[in-house]
């Protein structure tokens, strides 16, 4: 592990904005985030696999009103997230590390609003389909934490991982299900926001069309 990577972790150990395991709220806030971490009823939005933080820092800045919470296990990346939380007195934007199957111990049911996959490692390998982070074990896990009206949001450039996603909701057959092959060339770009990732941004410049889906939670889990 390279020096830059052990400083910081060091620093996110000691930062506030992020929650990570061995630090006492690590344990203590499912159900309670709102309340207990943010000191107010605001509803709870999280982005999935959320690297530096693109879409949580973008959305905070937007929606003083509402909270964010970044989820990823790469602790580095985490620290760019926060480190520009912190920079901008976002006290509405936190960042937890942790696996994003292990989502259950950290949220209650239904205590979530607002969930955004934003590119996702598209794990190619057939043996790595389980791992996907939009298959059915985790679109279940998504929906068994946003509350019914809730919103689910994917974004990706890989058209494989897109199909392969789109084909499992179209047989789940959820309410206000809408998606796009070409985002930007649809009328769908206000639904994510104007906010464009790091990863984005770069697949943008290579000519990549982006992919985007959207659909109401029902709070009735399939299988």
């Amino acid at each position: 592990m390279g020096r830059s990577k052990l400083e910081r972790f060091k620093v996110i150990a000691e930062r506030q904005n992020v929650i990570e395991n061995g630090k006492a709220l690590f344990t203590s806030l499912k159900g309670k985030w709102s309340e207990e971490f943010f000191g107010n009823n605001h509803d709870l939005i999280l982005e999935i696999g959320c690297g530096k933080g693109d879409y949580t820092i973008g959305m905070a800045n937007l929606f003083p009103n509402k909270n964010f919470i970044g989820v990823d296990i790469k602790g580095s990346r985490l620290w760019k997230g926060s480190t520009i939380a912190e920079e901008n007195g976002l006290t509405n934007a936190a960042f937890l590390r942790n696996f994003i199957e292990h989502l259950g111990e950290n949220f209650a049911p239904g205590e979530v609003s607002e969930i955004w996959i934003t590119f996702p490692d598209p794990r190619p390998k057939k043996g790595d389909v389980k791992k996907r982070l939009t298959s059915p074990r985790y679109l279940n896990l998504y929906e068994s934490l946003v509350k019914p009206g809730g919103l689910i949001h994917f974004k990706t450039d890989n058209l494989e991982l897109f199909q392969y996603t789109l084909e499992l909701l179209q047989e789940r057959n959820p309410e206000g299900f809408i998606y796009t092959y070409d985002l930007y060339a649809s009328d769908l770009q206000h639904h994510t926001l104007n906010i464009q990732t790091t990863y984005e941004k770069r697949f943008l410049a290579e000519g990549l069309p982006i992919k985007y889906l959207q659909y109401t939670n029902t709070g009735t889990t399939k299988n």
